[in-house]
């Protein structure tokens, strides 16, 4: 009898602990807990609306330097690739020649000048003898006839002399425009102008200086309807600003100005051709050289900043990874505009107050819970050890025994 009731007690106590130890299998382990991301709050802002584009830089007037007149060339006066004013001698034409000409001329006009004197004195003492009927009214019109043809006899030569003048000063060649002297073309000695102009240099006023660009047609309707919706403020005819960066990447100091936009695509390559004009005091630039160009055509309205590292891409195009209201990781497929240092511009897609997901993006997906925590530039992202810390971490555990 003692014993049996000794043994229900402990029975008792096994069913306990097997039915405690039963419901604490039924719990099951813990849930790890969402992870931790940076994310920056989408607002919407007006930013300056700029294009990069590749530009060529060009003079602003270019002019022939040609021989006018036939002859020798004698001599250069100027040094090559140096500075010249308009009207400044380049080259020297031998006069010798048409002086020549202009005396021939001369006498020619002094000859003419003489018969229209006398011309003129006889149909004068005709016109004074013939209201007594001394000559006859034939004779009185020879006599004035003959004072017409002398007069412009006159005039004729005169005009000679005049062109003989001019030819005889273009045998100085001077530069028609401000600017930077070329080559020399043709060497002393050899006969210029005999049957055509013949190039002696090229002058290039180079400040300021034009940079000429194209944008597509595709893109360039895109910013007209843009504007035509509101979307965009385009600047001003001849105000807005254009930046230019040299192909070793510096950017210039000085802003330059549009001034220039093609009313009609070019066919072969469906672009507008833009241009600009550049200051260029110090002359550090020159014709011809190719540059990266910024063009500022207005203000874009409603646009998204987001970081680079934020946007994805794959097949379906452009996406960000958001933490909606609900703490979940929502897809939104977005329109990147331009990348403006390392900041994409979002035109579409976003909204105001959306936390978009900036680092710890590996650690998430689509649907899954995250925990947004506010994204600053060059934060490690959230939950990671500060680098810094890691070496004197692993030091301090190697020296534990």
């Amino acid at each position: 009898m003692k014993s049996s009731s000794l043994r229900t007690p402990l029975m008792c106590l096994g069913l306990l602990a097997l039915a405690a130890c039963g419901g604490k299998k039924e719990q099951g382990p813990p849930q790890a807990p969402p992870p931790e991301v940076g994310v920056v709050k989408a607002q919407p802002k007006t930013v300056p609306l700029t294009k990069d584009l590749v530009g060529r830089l060009s003079s602003y007037r270019s002019a022939d330097v040609r021989a006018r007149v036939p002859g020798v060339l004698l001599q250069r006066t100027y040094e090559e690739g140096s500075d010249v004013k308009k009207g400044q001698v380049l080259f020297k034409i031998d006069p010798a020649p048409l002086r020549a000409v202009l005396a021939a001329n001369q006498g020619s006009l002094a000859q003419a000048e003489a018969t229209y004197t006398n011309a003129k004195i006889s149909a004068q003492r005709a016109r004074d003898l013939a209201p007594k009927g001394y000559i006859s009214k034939a004779d009185l019109d020879n006599a004035e006839a003959q004072e017409r043809t002398a007069k412009a006899a006159v005039a004729a030569a005169r005009a000679n002399v005049e062109s003989a003048k001019i030819n005889l000063g273009f045998t100085d060649v001077v530069s028609p425009i401000d600017g930077r002297a070329g080559q020399q073309q043709v060497t002393e000695g050899a006969l210029v102008g005999q049957g055509d102009v013949t190039l002696l240099t090229t002058v290039d006023q180079i400040d300021p200086l034009y940079v000429n660009f194209t944008i597509g047609v595709t893109e360039l309707d895109a910013i007209r309807r843009s504007a035509t919706a509101g979307g965009i403020t385009l600047a001003e005819p001849n105000t807005a600003k254009v930046q230019i960066t040299l192909p070793d990447g510096t950017r210039y100091s000085d802003d330059g100005t549009l001034d220039f936009s093609s009313a009609t695509a070019d066919p072969a390559t469906g672009s507008v051709n833009l241009r600009a004009r550049i200051p260029n005091a110090k002359h550090s630039l020159l014709p011809g050289m190719y540059v990266t160009v910024k063009a500022n055509l207005g203000e874009q309205h409603g646009v998204f900043e987001v970081p680079q590292a934020a946007v994805q891409r794959d097949t379906a195009g452009s996406f960000v990874l958001v933490v909606g209201a609900d703490g979940k990781v929502v897809r939104k497929d977005v329109q990147a505009g331009s990348l403006v240092g390392s900041t994409w511009l979002i035109t579409d897609g976003l909204k105001a107050g959306d936390d978009v997901i900036v680092s710890g993006i590996q650690k998430v997906k689509e649907g899954a819970p995250a925990k947004a925590s506010p994204w600053t530039p060059n934060q490690p992202a959230p939950g990671a050890q500060p680098q810094a810390a890691q070496p004197a971490a692993a030091g301090k555990a190697a020296h534990q025994p």
